[in-house]
């Protein structure tokens, strides 16, 4: 099973894979609007992978094969780095 990945120029982190290159026909279009204008990264053959780098790969197969796409987010930040973020924030 191939899938085309693209990154968010918005939303630093934040990825959408798609079941077919150039085919946003799935994508509802609010999330689009967020997503932003997609910029093409890579294809990847997700059979030829057991896992990958930060989202589970059974669920990314299931969505792309039934919703047509999959959205991946960054991952929450550490809560002890928020605070010290959150500290610089006011200097």
């Amino acid at each position: 099973m191939y899938c085309a990945i693209y990154r968010s120029k918005k939303k630093e982190g934040t990825y959408l894979y798609l079941a077919e290159k150039d085919k946003f026909d799935d994508v509802p279009e609010a999330l689009m609007k967020s997503f932003g204008q997609p910029e093409f990264a890579m294809i990847i053959d997700l059979d030829k992978r057991e896992k990958l780098a930060v989202v589970d790969i059974i669920k990314v197969k299931q969505s792309l094969q039934e919703e047509g796409f999959f959205v991946q987010l960054p991952p929450p930040p550490d809560a002890a780095l928020q605070t010290i973020r959150n500290k610089n924030e006011k200097l």
